[in-house]
């Protein structure tokens, strides 16, 4: 299998698309998944993901491959949400299979951490019927910078 690259707009199933990610590699030794949800609480009534279409999947797959160029994989799933989602919805579903689970664990790290800085969404909030924009936090360019 090689990469799986997916921007939606509409809600996912993240159970179904790891199980069929992983039916169809029998042979891997680990399979690491990180799937990244809306955040209940804190008066978060939705959560809206905008992007810019020419160049948000064709940095998502330049991402995936990327990761498959440094890390021995069986398999790499990358999906991606936009649109209005709310609290409990999934927005990201990073897979990362591999014979050995160290490497599983990296890719997934490094694709989380890389898409949170380098693909092209602009994220905002709305709390108390009022709509506000989320700016990247330091902990986000910390995150990217240790990859080197």
């Amino acid at each position: 299998m090689g990469n799986d690259v997916r921007l939606l707009a509409a809600a996912f199933d993240p159970a179904a698309l790891l199980g069929a990610f992983t039916a169809e590699l029998p042979h891997a030794g680990g399979v690491v998944s990180f799937l990244g949800q809306v955040r209940a609480g804190e008066g978060v009534e939705a959560l809206e993901l905008r992007h810019y279409e020419p160049l948000t999947l064709p940095a998502m797959c330049d991402l995936a491959k990327r990761v498959r160029g440094r890390w021995d994989l069986d398999g790499l799933l990358i999906v991606h949400r936009s649109g209005t989602m709310m609290p409990g919805e999934p927005i990201v579903l990073v897979a990362a299979a591999a014979r050995h689970r160290r490497d599983a664990f990296a890719a997934a790290d490094y694709a989380m951490d890389h898409l949170k800085s380098e693909s092209w969404f602009w994220k905002r909030e709305r709390r108390d019927g009022q709509w506000h924009w989320i700016e990247p936090r330091e902990q986000d360019f910390e995150d990217i910078a240790r990859w080197g």
